[in-house]
């Protein structure tokens, strides 16, 4: 324990957003905590990262909130970040337990049910009038004449959101159905393959961006705004190569939405930036840090920072400036994407070649020499990560 710094718990796992918070709230003077269920992950091994403790998996989400409990209670600990899909949940609904402990900033269970479903969140964006793609039940979907893509209705299944759930079956079903114009999907096949009802949403061909944003009670503390200039697959999905902007439409539809939903806590919304109309297109909001924070920290928009001012109750410390046209990689990101152009086939976005591909990742990390893991006066995370994939790798060949 630090006798003498207040401590902060960072929920790390394989991606490289905990890092970034660990290296933040280092700056700040604070004692870093890694909660991971892996010691073996590479932000363990930062120079920033003064203590890793081992946690269940929150697969094992009873016996994870008892852990993350048991740091709260550490007379050091002043506030866990929600960095994991589990976290929020866990820190929203057994606040009365955690508040004896750690300040938090996190939305009550309401306003988090509001974003964990993407039903909920279609209506709100309705109310906030802002585009979000057409969204609704697969089971009431009778037209499959247009493209589309069927996904879970919850970031997080839970007991909270399904009724034979119970709290310690909860998971995250993280597929996403490519149903192109004319083809009408087998129903039961994606209820059974998703463990519920999922939703069904017009495809929407555009660029994606990213809004992030740390709300006090409805009123915004600093937002954030990227563009994903690749994805861990050539479909989209999670940014491994972003670009900061500053985009005053994109600012105007990120704010309206989370003034819709009185927010409070982070907030990180994908959009679609549609190729016809120019509308940014909400796709989900996730209520923790996100994959691409680095590129937010390197831009100057310091979110772990800014989340500590706030349960300090220090707003005015956070400035919310970025600089723009700050671009970062992850590069095991990069790695997910190359794989992903040699195996995985989409009915709506065109395989690019896989040499040529290659050689335009090799140059971008040449121009573009910003990094998440890699950094000159860090090096060990970079090599432990190099090292674990290796050995996975390895093992992966002789089983």
């Amino acid at each position: 324990m630090s006798a003498e710094r207040d401590a902060v718990v960072v929920t790390a796992s394989r991606y490289p957003h905990g890092y970034a918070s660990i290296r933040s709230l280092a700056d700040c003077g604070l004692h870093t905590i890694a909660a991971v269920a892996d010691e073996s992950l590479s932000v363990t091994s930062s120079r920033y990262c003064d203590e890793s403790v081992l946690v269940p998996a929150p697969s094992d989400l009873p016996a994870y909130k008892d852990a993350l409990l048991g740091l709260a209670a550490r007379p050091d600990v002043r506030t866990i970040i929600p960095h994991r899909p589990h976290d929020t949940y866990l820190l929203s609904k057994f606040a009365d337990e955690f508040d004896r402990h750690v300040d938090v900033v996190v939305p009550d269970l309401e306003r988090l049910r509001n974003v964990h479903d993407r039903k909920h969140l279609a209506e709100a964006a309705a109310r906030a009038d802002v585009a979000i793609p057409d969204t609704q039940l697969l089971g009431e979907v009778s037209d499959w004449s247009g493209d589309r893509i069927v996904k879970s209705r919850y970031n997080l299944l839970t007991d909270e959101y399904l009724e034979d759930m119970a709290f310690e079956d909860s998971g995250i079903a993280k597929s996403v159905e490519h149903i192109p114009a004319g083809e009408t999907p087998d129903i039961d096949e994606l209820v059974e393959k998703m463990d519920h009802e999922p939703i069904v949403q017009d495809y929407i061909d555009g660029e994606e961006y990213l809004f992030g944003a740390l709300y006090d009670h409805g009123e915004p503390l600093g937002t954030f705004q990227h563009k994903q200039l690749r994805g861990d697959s050539y479909t989209g999905s999670g940014g491994v190569y972003r670009e900061s902007v500053a985009i005053p439409e994109l600012e105007e539809t990120g704010r309206a939405i989370l003034d819709e939903l009185e927010w409070h806590g982070l907030a990180c919304i994908e959009y679609v930036e549609d190729a016809e109309t120019g509308e940014f297109n909400i796709v989900e909001i996730n209520p923790r840090m996100w994959q691409s924070l680095a590129c937010a920290t390197c831009a100057g928009a310091n979110f772990p920072a800014w989340y500590w001012y706030a349960v300090t109750d220090r707003p005015g410390l956070i400035n919310p400036r970025y600089e723009t046209g700050v671009s970062t990689h992850y590069l095991y990101g990069e790695l997910e994407h190359l794989v992903s152009v040699a195996r995985e086939e989409s009915p709506f976005v065109e395989r690019p070649s896989l040499p040529g591909r290659a050689a335009e990742i090799l140059r971008s990390c040449y121009n573009d020499p910003g990094f998440d893991y890699l950094h000159l006066d860090d090096p060990r995370p970079i090599a432990c990560q190099v090292r674990n994939e290796l050995e996975r790798a390895v093992i992966s060949r002789l089983g």
